[in-house]
C-alpha cells in the first residue's frame, strides 16, 4: 500500500516551494511513524478510529490498541505539520489531505 499528500498551502505557493513543502512534511511524518511504509496502516487505522469514535474521542472509549495507534498518529501528524508550518501555526492555516492506494 502506498499514499499520495497534498498540501493545502496559499494559491501564490510557487509549485517547486509546494513540492519542497510536501517532502518535507512526508520526511517529517515517516520519521515520526518510524518508516514511509507505516504512513498507509497507521493512517487507515487511525481513520477506522475517528469513523467509530468521532475526532476527538473520549480514550476510555477506546481499546489500548486504538489509544496507541490514534496517539501515534496524532503525535506524527503534528510533527509533520509543525515541520512544514512552524511550531505556532494557526487551525486555519494550511492542512494536508492523504490518499491510500493499494
Amino acid at each position: 500500500m502506498t499514499y499520495s499528500l497534498k498540501l493545502y498551502v496559499p494559491d501564490d505557493t510557487a509549485p517547486e516551494q509546494r513540492r519542497a513543502a510536501e517532502q518535507l512534511f512526508r520526511r517529517a511524518l515517516e520519521a515520526a511513524l518510524g518508516d514511509a511504509a507505516l504512513v498507509p496502516p497507521v493512517y487507515a487505522a487511525y481513520q477506522r478510529i475517528v469513523a467509530q469514535h468521532g475526532e476527538t474521542p473520549d480514550p476510555e472509549a477506546l481499546t489500548t490498541e486504538e489509544r496507541m495507534v490514534l496517539e501515534h498518529w496524532q503525535l506524527a501528524e503534528s510533527a509533520a505539520l509543525e515541520a512544514v508550518f512552524g511550531a505556532h501555526r494557526h487551525l486555519d492555516e494550511g492542512g494536508y489531505e492523504i490518499g491510500l492506494q493499494t
